[in-house]
């Protein structure tokens, strides 16, 4: 897989990707993962790529003319499966987006800032809108970081125990069991016995049963979708 992201602060994306999970993802070429600062095509002298809003307001709006020249440099080279803008009115980013979006080739994230993108960006060369949550943040890099590393831990071979990612939250639409380690006992509490047994089979009814009361708790809404 190839994902190419555009910002305008490529700094804030450096981490995210070069440690853990991420990192041995691209180093064992399962992931591809461009930055592109998109004040790199802008043709105004001070690389600015931002200016006022029609009808007045305030806060700065992103300039359509950079961007536009970024995804057409990016969509001549090769085709996307997605061009992804990171927004707050996006669809809420949901654990069955993430396991389509991992069976993807191509992927091209547009990161905004300041009051947004201009609309026209959004009209014509946008695909699909993702959200992380109903907030705002000051940009979209932790955003596109968010869903590159919900995405990119799903390819397999990407983690060491491949049977790992379908047991986690939300990919049966319920949350994870309680989980146990050694020792056995610390300052009197101790690990269900069950899971003491031996017995998987035992084990997996119990792990089921846990995971549907947690959900019931804690996300009933889970259910009912």
């Amino acid at each position: 897989m190839r994902i190419d992201i555009l910002t305008v602060l490529p700094e804030l994306l450096e981490s995210p990707f070069s440690a853990s999970i991420m990192k041995r993802a691209q180093d064992k070429g399962h992931v591809e993962i461009h930055i592109h600062n998109i004040r790199d095509y802008s043709t105004n002298k001070h690389k600015n790529v931002d200016d006022y809003q029609y009808g007045g307001g305030a806060g700065m709006v992103m300039s359509i003319e950079p961007i536009a020249a970024a995804i057409e440099h990016l969509t001549s080279q090769r085709k996307y499966d997605d061009v992804i803008y990171m927004s707050p009115d996006g669809e809420l980013l949901e654990q069955s987006i993430c396991n389509t979006m991992s069976l993807s080739e191509n992927l091209l994230i547009l990161c905004g800032h300041y009051k947004g993108v201009d609309e026209r960006v959004r009209e014509h060369y946008i695909t699909r809108e993702i959200s992380i949550g109903s907030y705002v943040l000051s940009g979209g890099e932790l955003g596109a970081a968010v869903l590159v590393d919900s995405i990119v831990r799903l390819i397999p071979g990407v983690l060491n125990d491949e049977t790992s990612a379908l047991t986690d939250c939300f990919q049966d639409n319920l949350l994870s069991p309680p989980v146990y380690t050694r020792p056995p006992e610390f300052n009197g509490w101790k690990v269900p016995e069950i899971l003491l047994s031996g017995d998987s089979g035992k084990i997996d009814i119990w792990r089921e049963e846990k995971a549907l009361e947690r959900t019931k708790a804690k996300r009933p809404d889970l259910l009912e979708e």
